[in-house]
């Protein structure tokens, strides 16, 4: 089971999009997905088709009463992999965990029972730092970080990316950079196409060769419940997370089973 925390300190890049758009990608890939929702907005629970003010249990039971997650996982209608819905209970979480024992290690623990029934695990992280996230990043093996190409991009990073360090040094020493992933790209914007190229020469290869474009029904599918690849599979926000979710499994020596055209990641941006 690999263990991946979405997330960016900085909002508005993409990051719920981009968590549930690859979960909906790798399970299409034939990959055991569980989806963790770890913001209080609910955001990728509702993106889910998951409706999370009806919710008897939530992530907030597992991580503060020790709910199993079997109890607690629901299935995303039609995308073909399971969620932990969040909803604004998971507010108190980040108060209370504060003061709890062990409280950088629940949501670790937790999965522990879970590590042999999925191939991913991704984590949908609030996009601030504080005990969720930590929670999020010590129970990880890499950290994805979606990066919208514009001009405070590099400023957040520096932020985040000392944040990870600091895990790895006292909580998570396997923790590593998955990679970075330009979302909302714009190839027609000048200084869009300049912060992609400072990504690359910052990061050279750990930035995605996917570009995820700006693209009308990626921004719809959330209010319809599901992922863009089940609301409109042959929109260009669909097809480029799919080129994500390939350049992912490759990176990781896994075979992509499901075809995508091959310029994908040069023109998703046009």
């Amino acid at each position: 089971m690999t263990t991946i925390a979405i997330t960016n300190q900085k909002g508005g890049v993409g990051k719920t999009t981009t968590t549930v758009n690859l979960a909906a990608s790798l399970a299409a890939n034939g990959q055991r997905v569980l989806l963790i929702d770890l913001d209080p907005q609910g955001n990728a629970t509702m993106g889910c088709g998951v409706d999370k003010h009806g919710l008897e249990l939530s992530v907030y039971d597992v991580l503060m009463h020790g709910a199993h997650v079997e109890a607690v996982t629901q299935r995303a209608q039609d995308a073909g992999f399971d969620v932990i819905p969040a909803n604004a209970d998971l507010t108190a979480a980040e108060v209370e965990l504060v003061t709890a024992s062990v409280r950088e290690h629940r949501l670790r623990d937790a999965l522990a029972r879970v590590k042999h029934d999925y191939d991913y695990v991704l984590i949908d992280c609030p996009p601030s730092l504080n005990m969720l996230t930590v929670n999020a990043l010590v129970a990880a093996d890499s950290v994805l970080i979606p990066v919208q190409c514009e001009y405070y991009a590099l400023e957040g990073l520096s932020s985040l990316l000392n944040t990870v360090t600091r895990v790895q040094k006292t909580l998570n020493p396997q923790l590593r950079i998955e990679g970075l992933l330009r979302t909302m790209h714009d190839a027609r914007n000048s200084l869009t196409n300049e912060v992609s190229m400072q990504l690359i020469q910052h990061f050279g290869s750990r930035v995605y060769a996917t570009l995820i474009p700006r693209n009308v029904r990626l921004a719809e599918a959330p209010s319809h419940g599901m992922p863009a690849l089940v609301y409109d599979a042959a929109s260009r926000g669909a097809i480029a997370y799919l080129a994500a979710a390939s350049e992912m499994l490759g990176r990781h020596g896994k075979q992509s089973t499901v075809a995508v055209p091959e310029s994908t990641a040069a023109v998703a941006g046009d």
